[in-house]
């Protein structure tokens, strides 16, 4: 199918030159942007985009989609982390095959409806009481959607008996783990081009994996050239434990293990030091930055700023719904880029630079090189936002910026993924969204209730 978006008031491409194209049409034919210009294209469907920005997919880096039905709890509103894992554990050991495909189906659902095109989900909990393929469903989920899904074999193998945090029934064996690992890897790896779906590697964290888990993990995926992702340098009780534990900050510990260099990224990175920043600009170590679930857990402000001007690669995310509470990447934008400007000022991250951090940035950290950004053979991964609304009055001068600056509250017109227009005019094609309302708050009832 051809898909002509006519006329745009601006095409911002985020593209090598940042180029900002004004009454451009966009021309996209099956999977891929085939045509950006002046030239009007026959096409099977038409927009009129005279009153839209259009911008490439956003991507997200970091997510915990099955805490969807673990939000807004009053128990945990005033934790920090450590006491809001445990408390939280004891709902999450009684996961099903149906909470995680309706939790998963809400969250994606909820990413794309603010522009999200690419959703990567770092699932660590595996019951160890019950048979479990806790990725296959979530698999499934995302092609129900139409949502182009990365997915990580999570993992934890320290308990509460070994010293760790979560409780015995989610604790698997080091060798189950790396024989699951690979199994999903072969079925779902897909490195081709404008691939929908890709495995990750993610032992969850310091204190809830072994040392010889951190190994194997990363042998099996340099194995077969998957990236590794983990929570690191989230807070100070993380620090302490792996001082206490190893005697070494945390990133020094995952290096001795292996886990630096391009196939790594880290979620949150907040409590990096000058040297361990240099470190990972040296070795291309990359961050999620999660600022909302930083701000909602008392964690602090990451180093945005300076990891940018020191090359360290950089995505953006919303990290767990149960942390946020929600699922919105434009939030996360404006929101990041406020931070930012609390602690820089006039050194802080420019508003189009905290748009290239949800973008080409979270595609970088994935290993893509076909979305992330717009133009001609790439994938089509679009959203747009039809400024002919009284909050966009007087906002035209800098498209780039509008997210950041102004930010957006509301839903976008447009999300397109892989070709596919997937939410349009406030409704979600692929899927019944008053059914799974219904389906998805009936178990989630009977879930919280367990």
């Amino acid at each position: 199918m051809k898909i002509l978006i006519r006329n745009a008031k601006a095409i911002i491409t985020m593209n090598d030159n940042n180029e900002v194209l004004y009454n451009n049409n966009l021309l996209i034919d099956g999977n891929k942007i085939v045509y950006i210009g002046l030239e009007d294209k026959d096409a099977d469907r038409i927009i009129d985009a005279s009153s839209m920005y259009v911008y490439p997919g956003l991507v997200n880096t970091h997510h915990h989609l099955y805490q969807t039905f673990t939000r807004n709890l009053p128990e945990v509103q005033n934790m920090e982390l450590f006491p809001w894992l445990k408390y939280l554990y004891e709902i999450w050991k009684h996961l099903d095959d149906e909470v995680i495909y309706l939790s998963s189906l809400v969250g994606m659902g909820e990413l794309v409806k603010y522009g999200c095109t690419t959703v990567f989900d770092h699932h660590y909990v595996f019951r160890s009481d019950a048979e479990c393929d806790f990725i296959t469903v979530q698999m499934r989920a995302a092609k129900d959607l139409g949502v182009r899904f990365h997915a990580s074999r999570g993992s934890m193998s320290l308990g509460v008996d070994d010293g760790g945090l979560p409780p015995m029934s989610v604790v698997e064996s080091l060798e189950e783990i790396i024989k699951d690992s690979e199994r999903l890897i072969k079925i779902f790896h897909d490195t081709s081009e404008f691939s929908m779906n890709q495995i990750v590697l993610a032992p969850c964290s310091p204190f809830s994996v072994s040392d010889e888990l951190l190994v194997e993990s990363a042998k099996l995926a340099r194995k077969y050239g998957v990236k590794l992702h983990t929570h690191l340098g989230e807070t100070l009780d993380e620090e302490d434990y792996c001082l206490k534990t190893s005697k070494e900050r945390p990133l020094a510990y995952m290096e001795r293990l292996g886990w630096v260099g391009e196939d790594v990224f880290f979620a949150h990175g907040i409590h990096f030091n000058d040297e361990e920043l240099k470190r990972l600009s040296d070795t291309k170590t990359g961050v999620a930055h999660c600022p909302i679930s930083n701000q909602k857990l008392s964690s602090g402000i990451a180093r945005i700023s300076e990891m940018v001007k020191m090359d360290i690669p950089v995505g953006l995310a919303v990290d767990g719904s149960a942390s946020n509470d929600g699922s919105n990447l434009l939030a996360e934008l404006r929101a990041g880029y406020l931070l930012q400007r609390l602690k820089y000022s006039n050194e802080a991250i420019t508003p189009e630079g905290m748009l290239r951090i949800a973008t080409r940035g979270g595609a970088e950290l994935l290993g893509r090189k076909d979305i992330g950004y717009l133009k001609e053979g790439m994938a089509a991964d679009i959203f747009m936002l039809d400024t002919a609304r009284l909050q966009y009055v007087g906002t035209s001068k800098d498209p780039a910026a509008l997210l950041a600056t102004v930010g957006v509250n509301h839903p976008v017109d447009y999300t397109i993924i892989n070709g596919k227009i997937i939410f349009e005019n406030g409704n979600i094609n692929t899927i019944d969204e008053n059914k799974i309302v219904k389906e998805a708050n009936e178990k989630f009832q009977k879930f919280i209730n367990m």
